[in-house]
Parts: structure tokens; sequence; C-alpha cells
């Protein structure tokens, strides 16, 4: 059985032409008003045809001049001349039920950067059928650039420009909706996407890069990844500024409690002998400046800060023992990358360099602490 074919079925009275097939078990049967019926194959049989697979229909006795209008039966011999209806199902794979959607530009000689010209794809890497806008700016207004449908699984070839076209693309929309076909499907938010174009990477080869959707290096832009539509290109300013401030005050609020508390402990350590000031014996005063034994909370403080906060520790205390010759005292700056080790070295070489320091001693401190005498 072939499209073209003319049958008739066997459980009922009728009959048509073959249409197209859905699956192997499914015949389309396109009646004589043009509606196609589903049937089961093993519900119809077929009734005449010849070599070219049209339907016969028997005329003797009757003759059809060239200037006659055409018949119903004339129109039955030309099943090939009626268009077909049928869809074949989308391929549809396995975690494609996400929306994710790309923009996407190759040039066409990737060895001729800044003559080459290149050409546009919208990417659909998902199991939806998306109608699509695209548009580009020019000052205030927007410029339909392409619309259409691209299919599950595919890209669409959008455009070929050249360098001379870059600049009217610097600022694009989309708008698109998701769907599927002929079943049901979880509903997708519309797409209304900008994204900013920088126009400088189309002269720049490391910027077209190995990709799971061309055979060549492309630049991609991201406008749904996952259901996850991208960053919008308009910010709003005012918002924007607030929530600056907002984190500053923030960030300085931490800086204000962490020094209180700072100071708070350090009393309590002048009074308990407790970290950071300590004593491990007489006559010697430990301070541990890991950041942990000096506050609670480091959230909202920068490495930088967090240096300057153990350097202003270590100040404190030098400051604190100056009139007292002969005391030693021993920081625990611990061994990490040795950015406090040096910073303290510095300090005691160039600004208190009336002060001897040196390695404390291994079996007491560890391999990162220095002792300092006040002199």
């Amino acid at each position: 059985m072939k499209i073209g074919d003319k049958v008739r079925f066997l459980s009922e009275t009728g009959g048509g032409i073959v249409a197209g097939f859905q699956g192997k078990n499914i015949v389309l049967v396109e009646d004589e008003d043009g509606f196609q019926i589903p049937t089961a194959i093993n519900d119809v049989v077929v009734v005449t045809t010849d070599d070219y697979n049209i339907a016969k229909v028997h005329t003797e006795g009757t003759t059809k001049r060239p200037s006659e209008p055409a018949t119903k039966a004339s129109k039955e011999e030309e099943p090939a001349d009626k268009p077909v209806t049928f869809r074949k199902m989308a391929y549809e794979r396995k975690g494609g039920d996400v929306l994710s959607l790309y923009l996407a530009f190759l040039p066409l000689d990737i060895k001729m950067m800044t003559c080459t010209r290149f050409e546009a794809y919208l990417v659909n890497d998902s199991n939806f059928y998306l109608q699509y806008a695209l548009l580009k700016a020019e000052n205030n207004t927007w410029n339909m650039w392409n619309i259409g449908e691209v299919e599950p699984n595919t890209s669409i070839f959008i455009d070929e420009f050249g360098h001379e076209d870059i600049n009217s693309m610097e600022r694009v929309a989309i708008q698109a909706f998701a769907f599927k076909r002929d079943k049901g499907f979880s509903l997708k938010p519309t797409v209304n996407v900008q994204i900013r174009v920088d126009t400088k990477k189309f002269y720049k080869l490391h910027a077209f890069m190995e990709n799971d959707f061309f055979e060549t290096p492309a630049l991609l832009y991201n406008i749904v990844v996952r259901d996850e539509v991208a960053k919008p290109l308009v910010v709003d300013a005012k918002k924007l500024k607030q929530e600056m401030y907002a984190k500053a005050e923030d960030i300085k609020h931490q800086k204000v409690e962490a020094q209180n508390d700072y100071v708070r402990r350090y009393d309590d350590s002048q009074s308990k002998g407790k970290a950071p000031l300590r004593a491990a014996h007489e006559g010697i005063v430990v301070v541990d400046l890991h950041i942990n034994e000096l506050l609670d909370t480091t959230v909202g403080m920068s490495a930088a800060d967090i240096l300057n906060y153990q350097l202003d520790v270590f100040r404190n205390t030098l400051s604190k023992y100056a009139g007292k010759k002969g005391q030693k005292l021993v920081f625990i700056h611990g061994k990490g990358e040795g950015v406090l080790r040096q910073a303290i070295v510095h300090e005691l070489n160039y600004k208190y360099k009336q002060y001897p320091h040196q390695d404390a001693s291994f079996r007491e401190y560890g391999y990162g602490a220095t002792q300092v005498t006040i002199k």
C-alpha cells in the first residue's frame, strides 16, 4: 500500500485515497470532501492501482472533450496533485523538555577574521517548537530582523552579513513562545529577552569556540538555558544604586560590630588570659592572629579587609607593650600562603626595625610564629 492508492473500508462503506501514514499501523485515507480519516491499516483494502500508483476510473462509452471542465472522477485521477497534510512526528531527545535557546554567529572563513562574512543562526536545543521574532535596535526604535518557526532540536538560518553590518546588531531582542504539536506538554513562559552583542568579538579569533551545535567554531549568546532566561539587558539604575548603598551600609555596620567585638575580646584577654592574647609562660605574651581567633564572623569582609584587621591587632599589641623593655611577644600567623607573615616581617623591617625578631620556638608554636622583643 502506497500514497495515492485508492482504498475502501472493510468494516463500513466508503473509502478514498491514501494520503499518508502514522506509524506502522495507521493509514490516512482522504475522502472525496478532502477530509483525512485515520484508519487501521488492516481495515482497508486497495481497490485498483496501476504502475504509476494512480487509481483507475472506468469511462467506457463516454468521451471527454479537452474544453470540458474536470469532473469529480477526473479529479480523483490525480491524487498526487493534492497536498499531503501528514506531518511526521518531531524527534524528541531525553532531557529535552527543558527550554534552551541560543543565538549563534559563525564566520564563513575563520582564517580571515578581518574581512570574512558571517552567518547568524537560532539554535533550539529542546523538544519544543518555537514561534519567534528577532529584532534589532536602531536608536530608540526596533526593526524586525527575522520571524518564523524553528523545529525541536534544530537550528535555523537567520541571516548572512558582513563587517559593515555588525554595528547594526549591537542590541538584539527576541520574543518567542514554545509548544508541542499533537501531544500534551508543560507550559513554558513566553520569552522576551534583550541581549547586547559585543561587536569587538567579531574581530577576535578566540571569541569563536568549539560547541555542540556546529562543526565549526561559533560565537554563542544565551537566550534561555534550561528554562532560565538570560539576564535582562536593561538595568534599573535607580534600584541598582539603592542596592549598592544598602550593601555598603551593611558592610560598614558589620565592620563596626567586628571592631567592637574585638575590643570586648581584647579586654577579656587581659583579665582572663584567653585568646587572642594569652600567656605561654611567664615573661612571654602570645598573640594568635588567625582571623577565626579574632572575629566570630568575616561576612562582608574581603581578603584585604581581613589582612588589614590582623595587622591592626599586630600594631596595637606592639604599641601596648612599647614601654616594657625586654618584653617578648609571640605572634602566631600560621604558614598558609605566607601573606600575613610577609606583611608582619615587612612591618618589623621598616616600621619597627628597633625591635629584634626571629622565628618562635617550633616545638611550642609550630612553623608559623614570629617572636618580637621590645627594646
